[in-house]
């Protein structure tokens, strides 16, 4: 079972059955690949495609671009401040604006990135990509998700961001699941307040969702797998009904999954809305429960936002 393993093996497995079906599709790491799990997966397996481009992020971006250029299909991993910030002005001409068929993967992305502290923390990834024209961003929640994003990612010719959470997480799909970036998946159907989630985040959701609906409150709960493109459809139907949403994301809590929220429904079905996340805060060297707790979005945190909601409106 596939939700069993660390996400990143089911990256790297991934990517070598994407391999064997493809001659294209290539391998890239800045000597990170033992953090994304490629090493020794896909270096054992198809070692004639796979590039270290060294500590040289940039650098792997300009190569993913010539190598799309010729027709290839270049996932270049490393981790997501590098795949982010660092790169942004490389992923900006040189992938987007060049139309190129670019795969960038940013791995241990917000709070998962524990140990390494502030400097590695990166909270602003799917704020900054989602803001880049001509660029697909996405957050798969489980393996099984990651699996169905990157096969769908090796057949469109669309420049992509991709967060990769490297750890194991729970299973919210199974083996029937088919991704498709213009729609959220609706998991649990509710009446009095919406709560939206995208990648690391979304393993908490339906246990809030469970919990509430002991206190008679009904949460309708939303997984959004793509940031970009953006399912407005969805998030405004449910809105329009509960009158009432809750966004949680692994980001701060500007311009990334709440800010796509806010800005949908300020044009389309106003409604009172609270963000979690982190609040415009750099990261520190802490556990992921010290975290939720400090900038407020752990699983107790996000039933105590529905809660407060649903019973405002009465």
């Amino acid at each position: 079972m596939i939700h069993e393993l660390e996400m990143r093996a089911v990256y790297a497995d991934t990517l070598n059955e994407l391999m064997d079906a493809d001659n294209n599709v290539v391998c890239l790491e800045a000597d990170l690949s033992k953090a994304s799990g490629t090493n020794p997966k896909v270096i054992s397996r198809h070692p004639g495609r796979f590039i270290n481009c060294g500590v040289a992020e940039a650098n792997m971006i300009g190569v993913g671009a010539g190598l799309a250029k010729e027709g290839k299909i270049p996932f270049c991993a490393t981790f997501s401040c590098f795949a982010s910030r660092r790169v942004y002005d490389q992923v900006t001409i040189s992938c987007a604006y060049a139309s190129n068929n670019v795969k960038v993967i940013g791995t241990a992305p917000g709070i998962t990135q524990g140990p390494n502290g502030g400097t590695h923390m990166c909270f602003q990834d799917l704020a900054i990509m989602r803001a880049m024209p001509n660029m697909h961003v996405y957050s798969p929640c489980d393996a099984y998700e990651l699996r169905a994003v990157m096969r769908f990612m090796a057949q469109e010719k669309q420049p992509t961001y991709m967060q990769l959470i490297r750890s194991q997480v729970k299973q919210i799909f199974d083996e029937s699941y088919v991704f498709d970036p213009n729609k959220a998946v609706v998991l649990r159907e509710g009446s009095d307040v919406t709560l939206i989630s995208t990648g690391y985040m979304t393993q908490f959701t339906p246990a809030v969702a469970d919990l509430l609906s002991t206190e008679g409150i009904g949460v309708e709960v939303i997984h959004y797998p793509s940031v970009k493109p953006f399912d407005i459809e969805t998030l405004v139907r449910s809105a329009g009904r509960t009158g009432a949403v809750v966004t949680v994301e692994n980001q701060n809590i500007i311009g990334g999954l709440g800010g796509a929220v806010c800005e949908t429904l300020s044009e389309h079905c106003p409604t009172r809305i609270k963000r979690l996340g982190i609040p415009d805060k750099f990261g520190e060297v802490a556990t992921e429960k010290y975290l939720f707790n400090k900038h407020g979005f752990g699983p107790e945190h996000i039933a105590e936002a529905c809660r407060s909601l649903a019973k405002g409106k009465k």
